[in-house]
């Protein structure tokens, strides 16, 4: 059985309401949404980010899957590396409910550009292969 890849897209993005995750205390708003074209439910493929307001993640980001959506269980929950390019990436992990459409991502550090970086977002469908990400972040040094 082939799932839209909007479906396992939306893994990654989380719906509204993020709670801070920051140990600096400086956690600011973030807006992103994903294109998820690219994913089909297997491990290894990737959703792109195609808005962000942070500017650690610009547009053309890759959001890696490292884990198969579970057909049984009906969710993801896998391992995410998002990879902006130049050894910019961040290590987190997704969940993604299938019948409710809502999931969850939280990241804890990363390289580059995103080293420190701190984040809980939440996912949900914009509809087709769209997810919204809205949550809060930070790093643990003031950078973005």
């Amino acid at each position: 059985m082939r799932f839209r890849a909007g479906f396992a897209v939306a893994a990654l993005v989380l719906s509204t309401g993020a709670v801070s995750v920051s140990a600096s205390g400086k956690d600011r708003r973030l807006h992103a949404t994903k294109e998820c074209s690219e994913y089909h439910g297997n491990a290894g493929e990737w959703c792109t980010i195609s808005s962000s307001n942070v500017r650690s993640l610009p547009v053309g980001t890759k959001v890696f899957y490292t884990q198969p959506i579970d057909i049984p269980v009906g969710m993801l929950d896998s391992n995410v590396v998002l990879d902006a390019g130049n050894g910019n990436r961040a290590v987190g992990r997704c969940t993604f409910d299938l019948a409710t459409g809502l999931g969850l991502c939280t990241f804890s550090d990363g390289t580059g550009r995103l080293a420190g970086f701190n984040a809980r977002i939440e996912v949900a469908s914009l509809g087709g292969n769209d997810f919204s990400w809205e949550g809060s972040y930070s790093f643990e040094r003031d950078r973005d």
